[in-house]
């Protein structure tokens, strides 16, 4: 695959993000780090590989994006209203200056998220936040409500970026939104998180909009090497 680093200072989180890009035409991915993960995590752990054919016939391309998660969710040092504040500043350098830049090199308006474990957070989050740029999010062993991070403190940013509440309480307007999107939710029966991705797959089928669900018998699934397996399959 062809793969290239880069780097800038961004300006809505006043310190450098990196990411790496693989790949050099089809349908962008951003792919997501699990907990306190960085931007090499998933070349690391082996998902770029297990994409590799399909990124060397030119259906996808991967960019494997940062997180600031010892900064913000898992910042247990800050007050819980700052800690939010963070991520929404990781939201908007996402929105407003990683993806106008995949989507000028890619020559497309739209591309789709992966996450697994609290990377799959952040691929719901964003999907649900900005569907129709996001067409498909894959979703695996996932959390979707972050209020374990926030010691009992809410307020509407926290509501905006946490998607099993902003699903459960989405209006018609945005549901319409949401159906723009390919969502598929996977793990393992055997999974510590398997109640909390049946329950947001279950959210959006009430909504009406289309998911794939997927729940493996007689497995944990909340490991590299079942996302691996499930990522060739689901991108």
């Amino acid at each position: 695959m062809r793969r290239e680093y880069h780097a800038w200072v961004s300006h809505h989180l006043g310190r450098t993000m990196e990411f790496l890009w693989l790949g050099e035409r089809g349908y962008p991915v951003l792919l997501f780090p699990t907990s306190m993960g960085r931007f090499w995590q998933n070349e690391d752990m082996g998902i770029t590989g297990a994409l590799a054919e399909k990124v060397d016939a030119g259906y996808i391309q991967l960019v494997c994006v940062d997180a600031i998660d010892t900064e913000s969710w898992y910042n247990r040092n800050a007050p819980p209203a700052y800690r939010v504040r963070r991520h929404d500043d990781y939201d908007r350098y996402l929105r407003h200056e990683l993806a106008p830049y995949v989507q000028h090199r890619a020559d497309r308006p739209d591309l789709g998220v992966y996450g697994a474990s609290f990377g799959a957070y952040h691929a719901a989050s964003f999907a649900g936040r900005y569907p129709g740029l996001v067409t498909k999010a894959v979703l695996l062993s996932g959390l979707y409500h972050v209020g374990r991070f926030l010691d009992g403190y809410w307020d509407d940013l926290c509501y905006y970026h946490c998607p099993e509440a902003f699903v459960a309480n989405a209006d018609e307007k945005t549901v319409r939104a949401l159906r723009q999107v390919e969502w598929i939710v996977a793990t393992g029966e055997d999974d510590t998180l398997v109640g909390e991705n049946r329950h947001f797959a279950g959210l959006l089928e009430g909504k009406g909009i289309g998911v794939r669900a997927e729940f493996w018998p007689g497995v944990f699934g909340h490991d590299w090497p079942f996302w691996r397996e499930a990522v060739r399959r689901f991108l």
